[in-house]
């Protein structure tokens, strides 16, 4: 088990019906259908819900990187994420391919910085070891 010294945050969210059902979080800023991938209608999957929490994540874990070395956070930078699901021989897993976009700074540079936030980011802490990963600039 892993200590801590103080919970900075709590999501609370209340959801039903699975993949064809609906979740909310309990302070009324989320509200939304679910929908199994690929079906036609409204609503979003917990694929796309994850990456785009991991992508949100992660740009802050790059934030970070760069504040850390004094480098300037490119306005424009960008996560591309892409979450599967798959169905193998073991049942259904997840992999996931985050393609960063770090304008202006340089290749070499924007690699360590990537490399860094993988480390820092919590939601690659969560996934690290349990699901194929790929991080790529772009």
């Amino acid at each position: 088990m892993i200590s801590f010294e103080k919970v900075l945050y709590t999501s609370h969210t209340y959801t039903t019906g699975g993949r064809e059902g609906a979740g909310r979080s309990l302070d009324g800023r989320l509200d939304l259908k679910l929908s199994p991938p690929g079906a036609p209608g409204n609503g979003t999957n917990p694929e796309q819900l994850l990456a785009v929490g991991w992508s949100a994540c992660f740009l802050g874990s790059l934030r970070h990187a760069c504040n850390a070395r004094k480098i300037g956070f490119p306005a424009d930078a960008a996560v591309d994420a892409q979450i599967d699901l798959v169905h193998g021989e073991q049942g259904f897993f997840l992999q996931a391919r985050l393609a960063v976009s770090l304008p202006e700074i340089a290749p070499d540079i924007a690699q360590q910085l990537i490399d860094a936030a993988h480390q820092n980011c919590p939601y690659s802490k969560a996934t690290r070891s349990n699901i194929d990963v790929s991080l790529t600039l772009a």
